[in-house]
Protein backbone atom coordinates (compact mmCIF):
# COMPACT_ATOMS: atom_id res chain seq x y z
CA UNK A 1 0.00 0.00 0.00
CA UNK A 2 1.31 3.37 -1.22
CA UNK A 3 1.98 6.09 1.91
CA UNK A 4 -0.39 9.10 1.55
CA UNK A 5 2.43 11.14 1.22
CA UNK A 6 3.37 8.96 -1.93
CA UNK A 7 -0.28 9.56 -2.73
CA UNK A 8 -0.11 13.41 -3.08
CA UNK A 9 -0.80 15.74 -5.96
CA UNK A 10 -0.03 19.79 -5.74
CA UNK A 11 -3.06 21.63 -5.68
CA UNK A 12 -5.68 18.55 -4.53
CA UNK A 13 -7.98 19.30 -2.11
CA UNK A 14 -9.92 17.43 0.17
CA UNK A 15 -11.64 19.77 2.74
CA UNK A 16 -12.07 23.78 1.79
CA UNK A 17 -11.43 26.06 5.03
CA UNK A 18 -13.30 29.14 5.97
CA UNK A 19 -10.42 31.79 6.01
CA UNK A 20 -9.28 32.25 9.34
CA UNK A 21 -10.39 34.63 11.68
CA UNK A 22 -8.04 34.50 14.44
CA UNK A 23 -5.52 37.41 14.56
CA UNK A 24 -1.96 36.66 13.78
CA UNK A 25 -0.19 37.13 16.70
CA UNK A 26 2.34 34.79 19.06
CA UNK A 27 3.87 34.98 21.77
CA UNK A 28 6.95 32.32 20.68
CA UNK A 29 10.13 34.01 19.27
CA UNK A 30 9.84 34.48 15.81
CA UNK A 31 13.03 31.56 15.80
CA UNK A 32 10.49 29.24 16.43
CA UNK A 33 7.69 29.82 13.90
CA UNK A 34 7.20 28.00 10.89
CA UNK A 35 8.76 30.02 7.56
CA UNK A 36 6.89 27.56 5.23
CA UNK A 37 3.41 25.64 4.87
CA UNK A 38 3.63 22.39 6.79
CA UNK A 39 4.18 20.26 3.97
CA UNK A 40 1.21 18.23 4.54
CA UNK A 41 -0.31 15.61 1.62
CA UNK A 42 -2.31 16.95 -0.67
CA UNK A 43 -5.15 14.21 -1.68
CA UNK A 44 -9.07 14.29 -2.20
CA UNK A 45 -11.37 12.81 0.23
CA UNK A 46 -11.80 9.85 -1.52
CA UNK A 47 -8.38 9.03 -1.68
CA UNK A 48 -8.20 9.79 2.21
CA UNK A 49 -11.33 7.78 2.83
CA UNK A 50 -10.04 4.94 0.80
CA UNK A 51 -6.62 5.09 2.60
CA UNK A 52 -7.74 4.64 6.21
CA UNK A 53 -10.23 2.42 5.24
CA UNK A 54 -7.82 0.02 3.95
CA UNK A 55 -5.08 0.47 6.71
CA UNK A 56 -8.45 -0.56 9.16
CA UNK A 57 -8.61 -3.75 6.89
CA UNK A 58 -5.10 -4.70 8.32
CA UNK A 59 -6.22 -4.65 11.97
CA UNK A 60 -7.24 -7.83 13.40
CA UNK A 61 -9.91 -7.73 16.04
CA UNK A 62 -12.50 -9.92 17.63
CA UNK A 63 -15.03 -8.96 15.42
CA UNK A 64 -12.92 -10.21 12.30
CA UNK A 65 -11.33 -13.63 13.83
CA UNK A 66 -10.98 -15.88 16.85
CA UNK A 67 -9.03 -14.30 19.30
CA UNK A 68 -7.55 -17.33 21.23
CA UNK A 69 -4.90 -15.09 23.54
CA UNK A 70 -4.56 -17.03 27.16
CA UNK A 71 -5.28 -15.24 30.46
CA UNK A 72 -6.75 -12.14 28.25
CA UNK A 73 -10.52 -13.16 27.93
CA UNK A 74 -10.71 -11.67 24.87
CA UNK A 75 -14.37 -12.20 24.62
CA UNK A 76 -16.82 -10.89 21.47
CA UNK A 77 -17.88 -7.31 22.64
CA UNK A 78 -21.82 -6.97 21.89
CA UNK A 79 -22.49 -3.77 20.03
CA UNK A 80 -25.88 -2.87 22.12
CA UNK A 81 -23.03 -2.17 24.79
CA UNK A 82 -21.80 -0.05 22.93
CA UNK A 83 -25.00 1.84 22.88
CA UNK A 84 -25.07 1.83 26.03
CA UNK A 85 -21.88 3.57 26.78
CA UNK A 86 -23.26 6.06 24.26
CA UNK A 87 -25.92 6.68 26.47
CA UNK A 88 -23.72 8.47 28.75
CA UNK A 89 -21.59 10.44 25.98
CA UNK A 90 -23.29 13.96 26.55
CA UNK A 91 -22.39 14.37 30.41
CA UNK A 92 -18.60 15.59 31.19
CA UNK A 93 -17.04 13.30 33.63
CA UNK A 94 -15.85 16.04 35.75
CA UNK A 95 -19.42 17.78 36.62
CA UNK A 96 -20.40 15.82 39.62
CA UNK A 97 -16.52 16.74 40.77
CA UNK A 98 -18.05 20.45 40.63
CA UNK A 99 -19.71 22.01 43.44
CA UNK A 100 -23.40 20.69 43.23
CA UNK A 101 -22.44 18.85 40.51
CA UNK A 102 -23.72 15.68 42.37
CA UNK A 103 -27.10 16.95 41.93
CA UNK A 104 -26.73 17.00 38.26
CA UNK A 105 -25.47 13.57 37.83
CA UNK A 106 -27.46 11.16 39.82
CA UNK A 107 -27.97 8.90 37.16
CA UNK A 108 -24.45 8.82 36.38
CA UNK A 109 -23.66 8.51 39.87
CA UNK A 110 -26.53 5.81 40.44
CA UNK A 111 -24.83 3.56 37.58
CA UNK A 112 -21.26 3.77 39.05
CA UNK A 113 -22.83 2.79 42.23
CA UNK A 114 -24.75 -0.11 41.06
CA UNK A 115 -22.33 -1.48 39.12
CA UNK A 116 -20.44 -1.28 42.40
CA UNK A 117 -22.88 -3.01 44.57
CA UNK A 118 -23.41 -5.82 42.10
CA UNK A 119 -19.22 -6.39 41.85
CA UNK A 120 -19.55 -6.41 45.31
CA UNK A 121 -21.67 -9.22 45.13
CA UNK A 122 -20.36 -11.17 42.46
CA UNK A 123 -16.41 -11.34 43.94
CA UNK A 124 -17.91 -11.62 47.85
CA UNK A 125 -16.60 -8.18 48.61
CA UNK A 126 -18.34 -5.35 51.11
CA UNK A 127 -17.09 -2.27 48.84
CA UNK A 128 -15.71 -1.34 45.71
CA UNK A 129 -14.00 1.43 44.40
CA UNK A 130 -14.32 1.77 40.24
CA UNK A 131 -10.97 4.46 39.94
CA UNK A 132 -8.53 2.22 38.75
CA UNK A 133 -7.92 2.13 34.94
CA UNK A 134 -6.70 -1.22 34.34
CA UNK A 135 -6.50 -4.29 35.65
CA UNK A 136 -2.21 -3.60 36.95
CA UNK A 137 -3.75 -0.23 38.32
CA UNK A 138 -6.32 -2.55 39.96
CA UNK A 139 -3.01 -4.17 41.54
CA UNK A 140 -0.94 -1.05 42.58
CA UNK A 141 -4.27 0.14 44.38
CA UNK A 142 -5.09 -2.90 46.11
CA UNK A 143 -1.37 -3.43 47.35
CA UNK A 144 -1.61 0.25 48.51
CA UNK A 145 -4.50 -0.43 50.52
CA UNK A 146 -2.65 -3.22 52.13
CA UNK A 147 0.21 -0.83 53.19
CA UNK A 148 -2.71 1.47 54.39
CA UNK A 149 -3.89 -1.32 56.53
CA UNK A 150 -0.93 -2.34 58.26
CA UNK A 151 -0.32 1.16 58.71
CA UNK A 152 -2.92 1.46 60.79
CA UNK A 153 -2.04 -1.22 62.82
CA UNK A 154 0.65 -0.24 63.65
CA UNK A 155 2.83 -2.95 61.78
CA UNK A 156 4.57 -1.00 58.20
CA UNK A 157 7.75 -1.34 59.77
CA UNK A 158 6.74 -5.20 60.87
CA UNK A 159 5.40 -6.22 57.22
CA UNK A 160 8.59 -6.56 54.64
CA UNK A 161 7.40 -9.63 52.08
CA UNK A 162 4.78 -10.22 49.63
CA UNK A 163 4.32 -13.73 48.73
CA UNK A 164 3.47 -14.56 45.05
CA UNK A 165 3.61 -17.99 43.23
CA UNK A 166 6.14 -18.86 40.38
CA UNK A 167 3.25 -18.64 37.68
CA UNK A 168 1.60 -15.13 38.55
CA UNK A 169 1.10 -12.40 35.91
CA UNK A 170 4.50 -10.79 36.15
CA UNK A 171 2.68 -7.19 37.06
CA UNK A 172 2.14 -8.79 40.47
CA UNK A 173 5.35 -8.94 41.99
CA UNK A 174 5.79 -5.66 40.11
CA UNK A 175 2.79 -4.05 41.77
CA UNK A 176 3.79 -5.18 45.37
CA UNK A 177 7.79 -4.39 44.87
CA UNK A 178 6.83 -0.72 43.87
CA UNK A 179 4.49 -0.52 47.05
CA UNK A 180 7.91 -0.79 49.01
CA UNK A 181 7.63 -4.74 49.35
CA UNK A 182 10.38 -7.54 49.33
CA UNK A 183 9.16 -10.52 46.72
CA UNK A 184 8.63 -13.92 48.00
CA UNK A 185 8.19 -16.59 45.05
CA UNK A 186 7.02 -19.73 45.90
CA UNK A 187 7.60 -22.45 43.08
CA UNK A 188 4.89 -24.53 41.53
CA UNK A 189 3.74 -28.20 42.31
CA UNK A 190 3.89 -31.15 40.17
CA UNK A 191 0.08 -30.99 40.63
CA UNK A 192 0.19 -27.23 39.05
CA UNK A 193 -0.44 -25.45 41.67
CA UNK A 194 1.47 -23.42 44.37
CA UNK A 195 3.49 -25.96 46.25
CA UNK A 196 1.49 -25.81 49.47
CA UNK A 197 4.52 -27.52 52.00
CA UNK A 198 6.92 -24.85 50.45
CA UNK A 199 4.21 -21.72 51.37
CA UNK A 200 3.65 -23.09 54.88
CA UNK A 201 7.71 -22.86 55.26
CA UNK A 202 7.78 -19.22 53.54
CA UNK A 203 5.03 -17.32 55.57
CA UNK A 204 6.05 -15.46 58.62
CA UNK A 205 4.59 -13.02 60.86
CA UNK A 206 6.55 -10.58 58.27
CA UNK A 207 4.62 -11.57 55.56
CA UNK A 208 2.29 -8.61 54.61
CA UNK A 209 -0.47 -10.15 52.05
CA UNK A 210 -0.04 -13.53 49.45
CA UNK A 211 -1.39 -12.13 46.24
CA UNK A 212 -2.90 -15.27 43.96
CA UNK A 213 -4.54 -15.76 40.68
CA UNK A 214 -7.30 -18.40 41.27
CA UNK A 215 -7.68 -20.46 38.66
CA UNK A 216 -4.01 -19.67 37.78
CA UNK A 217 -2.32 -18.85 34.95
CA UNK A 218 -2.04 -22.83 34.30
CA UNK A 219 -6.00 -22.71 34.12
CA UNK A 220 -6.01 -24.66 37.11
CA UNK A 221 -8.54 -24.05 40.51
CA UNK A 222 -6.82 -24.62 43.14
CA UNK A 223 -8.13 -26.72 45.53
CA UNK A 224 -6.24 -25.65 48.65
CA UNK A 225 -7.24 -21.87 48.43
CA UNK A 226 -9.47 -22.14 51.47
CA UNK A 227 -6.21 -23.46 53.81
CA UNK A 228 -3.70 -21.22 51.88
CA UNK A 229 -6.31 -18.23 52.78
CA UNK A 230 -6.86 -19.38 56.49
CA UNK A 231 -2.42 -19.47 56.96
CA UNK A 232 -2.40 -16.17 55.80
CA UNK A 233 -4.43 -15.36 58.32
CA UNK A 234 -2.72 -16.55 61.00
CA UNK A 235 -0.07 -14.02 60.17
CA UNK A 236 -2.44 -11.01 59.89
CA UNK A 237 -1.27 -11.22 56.17
CA UNK A 238 -3.96 -10.17 53.50
CA UNK A 239 -5.23 -12.69 51.03
CA UNK A 240 -4.85 -10.44 47.20
CA UNK A 241 -6.80 -11.80 44.48
CA UNK A 242 -5.54 -11.14 40.59
CA UNK A 243 -9.27 -10.86 39.08
CA UNK A 244 -7.62 -11.82 35.48
CA UNK A 245 -9.21 -14.98 35.77
CA UNK A 246 -12.65 -14.31 37.12
CA UNK A 247 -14.70 -15.37 33.72
CA UNK A 248 -13.84 -19.03 34.78
CA UNK A 249 -16.08 -19.12 38.21
CA UNK A 250 -18.42 -16.14 37.96
CA UNK A 251 -21.92 -17.07 40.01
CA UNK A 252 -19.53 -20.35 40.82
CA UNK A 253 -17.09 -19.27 43.56
CA UNK A 254 -16.86 -15.88 44.91
CA UNK A 255 -13.16 -14.60 46.27
CA UNK A 256 -14.56 -13.14 49.33
CA UNK A 257 -16.39 -16.30 50.34
CA UNK A 258 -12.76 -18.56 50.65
CA UNK A 259 -11.09 -16.02 52.72
CA UNK A 260 -9.40 -13.24 50.19
CA UNK A 261 -9.35 -9.62 51.54
CA UNK A 262 -8.74 -7.35 47.91
CA UNK A 263 -9.65 -8.46 44.67
CA UNK A 264 -9.00 -6.36 41.23
CA UNK A 265 -11.67 -6.97 38.80
CA UNK A 266 -10.97 -6.68 34.59
CA UNK A 267 -14.31 -4.59 33.59
CA UNK A 268 -12.37 -4.95 29.46
CA UNK A 269 -12.06 -8.91 30.10
CA UNK A 270 -14.76 -10.65 32.12
CA UNK A 271 -17.57 -8.14 31.60
CA UNK A 272 -17.46 -7.77 27.81
CA UNK A 273 -14.60 -5.37 26.35
CA UNK A 274 -11.97 -7.20 24.87
CA UNK A 275 -9.03 -4.53 25.65
CA UNK A 276 -6.98 -5.03 22.47
CA UNK A 277 -4.59 -2.29 20.93
CA UNK A 278 -3.11 -1.35 24.64
CA UNK A 279 -6.70 0.03 26.37
CA UNK A 280 -8.89 1.22 27.33
CA UNK A 281 -8.94 -0.53 30.48
CA UNK A 282 -11.03 -0.61 34.13
CA UNK A 283 -9.78 -2.08 36.95
CA UNK A 284 -12.31 -1.66 39.77
CA UNK A 285 -10.77 -3.53 42.98
CA UNK A 286 -13.37 -4.44 45.96
CA UNK A 287 -12.08 -5.03 49.65
CA UNK A 288 -13.61 -6.73 52.62
CA UNK A 289 -15.15 -4.18 55.48
CA UNK A 290 -11.72 -3.88 57.41
CA UNK A 291 -10.30 -1.82 54.20
CA UNK A 292 -12.77 0.48 53.21
CA UNK A 293 -11.51 3.21 55.30
CA UNK A 294 -8.57 3.35 53.04
CA UNK A 295 -10.00 3.28 49.71
CA UNK A 296 -10.10 6.06 47.31
CA UNK A 297 -11.88 8.69 47.17
CA UNK A 298 -14.43 10.49 46.24
CA UNK A 299 -16.31 7.73 47.07
CA UNK A 300 -19.91 7.58 45.67
CA UNK A 301 -21.81 7.03 48.80
CA UNK A 302 -25.98 7.60 49.27
CA UNK A 303 -27.44 9.55 52.16
CA UNK A 304 -30.64 8.73 54.01
CA UNK A 305 -33.19 9.93 51.22
CA UNK A 306 -31.30 7.67 48.90
CA UNK A 307 -29.88 10.97 47.17
CA UNK A 308 -25.83 10.14 45.77
CA UNK A 309 -23.18 11.95 47.12
CA UNK A 310 -19.11 12.68 46.85
CA UNK A 311 -17.71 11.83 50.48
CA UNK A 312 -14.45 12.86 50.63
CA UNK A 313 -13.50 13.47 54.23
CA UNK A 314 -12.14 9.79 54.56
CA UNK A 315 -9.26 10.43 56.74
CA UNK A 316 -7.58 6.99 56.14
CA UNK A 317 -7.95 7.21 52.63
CA UNK A 318 -4.80 6.31 49.79
CA UNK A 319 -5.84 9.35 47.87
CA UNK A 320 -6.97 9.74 44.29
CA UNK A 321 -6.08 6.57 42.42
CA UNK A 322 -7.56 8.25 38.95
CA UNK A 323 -9.36 11.45 37.33
CA UNK A 324 -13.42 11.01 37.85
CA UNK A 325 -14.30 7.21 38.36
CA UNK A 326 -11.82 6.10 35.88
CA UNK A 327 -12.46 4.89 32.34
CA UNK A 328 -16.51 5.18 32.50
CA UNK A 329 -17.13 3.91 29.00
CA UNK A 330 -15.89 0.59 29.92
CA UNK A 331 -17.91 0.35 33.42
CA UNK A 332 -20.61 1.29 31.17
CA UNK A 333 -20.53 -1.12 28.99
CA UNK A 334 -19.50 -3.94 31.81
CA UNK A 335 -23.31 -2.54 33.64
CA UNK A 336 -24.91 -3.39 30.76
CA UNK A 337 -23.17 -6.30 30.10
CA UNK A 338 -24.06 -8.00 33.97
CA UNK A 339 -28.25 -6.95 33.64
CA UNK A 340 -28.36 -8.11 30.02
CA UNK A 341 -26.98 -11.46 31.09
CA UNK A 342 -28.43 -11.38 34.86
CA UNK A 343 -27.11 -14.00 37.41
CA UNK A 344 -27.73 -17.14 35.49
CA UNK A 345 -26.34 -15.32 32.26
CA UNK A 346 -23.03 -15.28 33.98
CA UNK A 347 -23.30 -18.62 35.65
CA UNK A 348 -23.73 -20.00 31.81
CA UNK A 349 -21.08 -17.75 30.23
CA UNK A 350 -18.34 -19.38 32.87
CA UNK A 351 -19.77 -22.49 32.31
CA UNK A 352 -19.66 -22.13 28.61
CA UNK A 353 -15.92 -20.68 29.11
CA UNK A 354 -14.95 -23.95 31.08
CA UNK A 355 -16.76 -26.37 28.33
CA UNK A 356 -14.59 -24.54 25.25
CA UNK A 357 -11.10 -25.22 27.12
CA UNK A 358 -12.00 -28.29 28.12
CA UNK A 359 -12.73 -29.44 24.79
CA UNK A 360 -10.10 -27.89 22.93
CA UNK A 361 -7.53 -29.51 25.58
CA UNK A 362 -8.85 -32.95 24.70
CA UNK A 363 -8.79 -32.51 20.96
CA UNK A 364 -5.00 -31.26 21.54
CA UNK A 365 -3.70 -33.08 23.61
CA UNK A 366 -2.33 -36.00 21.13
CA UNK A 367 -0.51 -33.49 19.19
CA UNK A 368 1.14 -31.23 21.83
CA UNK A 369 2.32 -32.02 25.34
CA UNK A 370 0.22 -31.17 28.60
CA UNK A 371 2.72 -29.99 31.24
CA UNK A 372 -0.46 -30.60 33.39
CA UNK A 373 -3.43 -33.12 32.56
CA UNK A 374 -5.89 -31.76 34.65
CA UNK A 375 -9.11 -31.07 34.05
CA UNK A 376 -8.98 -27.02 33.12
CA UNK A 377 -11.22 -23.88 33.92
CA UNK A 378 -11.25 -21.49 31.21
CA UNK A 379 -7.92 -21.64 29.22
CA UNK A 380 -5.27 -24.67 28.98
CA UNK A 381 -1.66 -24.85 28.98
CA UNK A 382 0.36 -26.68 25.82
CA UNK A 383 3.92 -27.20 25.57
CA UNK A 384 5.51 -26.89 21.87
CA UNK A 385 8.31 -28.90 23.31
CA UNK A 386 7.62 -32.23 20.85
CA UNK A 387 7.91 -29.62 17.67
CA UNK A 388 11.12 -28.30 19.51
CA UNK A 389 12.99 -31.91 18.53
CA UNK A 390 12.47 -30.77 14.77
CA UNK A 391 13.32 -27.15 15.84
CA UNK A 392 10.02 -25.42 15.87
CA UNK A 393 9.12 -23.10 18.43
CA UNK A 394 6.11 -22.23 20.04
CA UNK A 395 6.81 -18.70 17.88
CA UNK A 396 6.66 -20.73 14.87
CA UNK A 397 3.36 -22.04 15.18
CA UNK A 398 1.91 -18.60 16.49
CA UNK A 399 3.65 -17.14 12.78
CA UNK A 400 2.06 -20.07 11.14
CA UNK A 401 -1.87 -19.47 12.69
CA UNK A 402 -1.80 -15.63 11.49
CA UNK A 403 -1.15 -16.79 7.83
CA UNK A 404 -4.65 -19.45 8.62
CA UNK A 405 -6.56 -16.09 9.85
CA UNK A 406 -6.38 -16.76 13.66
CA UNK A 407 -4.82 -14.34 16.47
CA UNK A 408 -1.88 -16.58 17.80
CA UNK A 409 -2.23 -17.74 21.90
CA UNK A 410 -0.12 -16.36 24.31
CA UNK A 411 2.99 -17.86 23.97
CA UNK A 412 5.90 -18.45 26.09
CA UNK A 413 3.40 -17.64 29.32
CA UNK A 414 3.39 -18.48 31.88
CA UNK A 415 7.18 -18.75 32.04
CA UNK A 416 7.40 -22.01 34.00
CA UNK A 417 6.48 -23.75 30.74
CA UNK A 418 9.03 -24.89 28.34
CA UNK A 419 7.72 -23.56 25.02
CA UNK A 420 4.25 -22.51 26.54
CA UNK A 421 1.02 -22.10 24.10
CA UNK A 422 -1.88 -20.88 26.46
CA UNK A 423 -5.29 -21.13 24.75
CA UNK A 424 -8.49 -19.53 26.16
CA UNK A 425 -11.26 -19.58 23.51
CA UNK A 426 -14.01 -18.10 25.96
CA UNK A 427 -17.83 -19.04 25.50
CA UNK A 428 -18.13 -16.80 23.11
CA UNK A 429 -16.79 -19.26 20.35
CA UNK A 430 -18.75 -21.42 18.51
CA UNK A 431 -17.97 -25.52 18.31
CA UNK A 432 -17.25 -24.91 14.50
CA UNK A 433 -14.86 -22.00 14.63
CA UNK A 434 -12.93 -24.38 17.47
CA UNK A 435 -12.64 -27.27 15.52
CA UNK A 436 -11.19 -25.33 12.80
CA UNK A 437 -9.25 -24.08 14.85
CA UNK A 438 -7.95 -27.02 16.19
CA UNK A 439 -7.48 -28.94 12.51
CA UNK A 440 -5.34 -25.49 12.15
CA UNK A 441 -3.27 -26.49 15.28
CA UNK A 442 -2.74 -30.39 14.16
CA UNK A 443 -1.98 -29.20 10.71
CA UNK A 444 0.80 -27.19 12.93
CA UNK A 445 1.54 -30.25 14.75
CA UNK A 446 2.07 -32.69 11.34
CA UNK A 447 4.16 -29.49 9.58
CA UNK A 448 6.70 -29.25 12.56
CA UNK A 449 7.56 -32.95 12.03
CA UNK A 450 7.16 -33.52 8.18
CA UNK A 451 7.82 -29.83 6.91
CA UNK A 452 9.25 -27.31 9.86
CA UNK A 453 10.60 -24.93 7.22
CA UNK A 454 7.02 -23.84 6.47
CA UNK A 455 6.93 -22.62 10.08
CA UNK A 456 9.99 -21.21 10.36
CA UNK A 457 8.58 -18.77 7.14
CA UNK A 458 5.44 -17.75 7.78
CA UNK A 459 3.75 -15.43 8.26
CA UNK A 460 3.51 -15.08 3.95
CA UNK A 461 0.52 -13.59 3.67
CA UNK A 462 0.50 -10.42 6.06
CA UNK A 463 1.37 -7.14 5.23
CA UNK A 464 4.45 -7.28 7.20
CA UNK A 465 6.16 -10.86 6.54
CA UNK A 466 8.25 -12.30 9.25
CA UNK A 467 10.18 -10.14 11.67
CA UNK A 468 13.37 -10.32 13.40
CA UNK A 469 12.14 -10.12 16.90
CA UNK A 470 15.53 -9.25 18.48
CA UNK A 471 16.64 -6.71 16.61
CA UNK A 472 13.03 -5.21 16.24
CA UNK A 473 13.29 -4.89 19.98
CA UNK A 474 16.53 -3.43 19.80
CA UNK A 475 15.77 -1.09 17.13
CA UNK A 476 12.58 -0.09 17.71
CA UNK A 477 11.20 1.68 14.79
CA UNK A 478 7.16 3.00 15.28
CA UNK A 479 7.06 4.58 11.77
CA UNK A 480 3.22 4.02 10.60
CA UNK A 481 3.28 2.31 7.22
CA UNK A 482 0.29 4.90 6.52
Amino acid sequence: MQLIYEKSVPGRRGVKLPASDVPVASALPATLLRTEPAGLAEVSELDLVRHFTNLSRRNFSVDTNFYPLGSCTMKYNAKVLENAAALFAPFHPMTALLPGGAELCQGTLGMLYDLGRMLADITGMDEVTPQPLAGAHGELTGIMLVSAYHAARGNSGKKKYVVVPDSSHGTNPASAAMAGYEIVTIPTAPYGDMDLELFKAAMSDEVAAVMMTCPNTLGLFNPHIKEICDIAHSHDALMYYDGANLNAIMGKVRPGDVGFDVVHVNLHKTFGTPHGGGGPGSGPVGVKKALIPFLPQPRIVRDDNGTLLLQTDNKGTVGRMANFFGNFGVMAKAYAYIIMLGREGLIRASEQAVLNANYIKERLKPYYDLPYKMTCMHECVFSASRQLEHGVHAIDIAKFLIDRGYHPPTVYFPMIVKEAIMIEPTETESKATMDAFIETMIEAAKAAENNPQALHDAPLTMPVSRLDETKAAREQNVCCIG
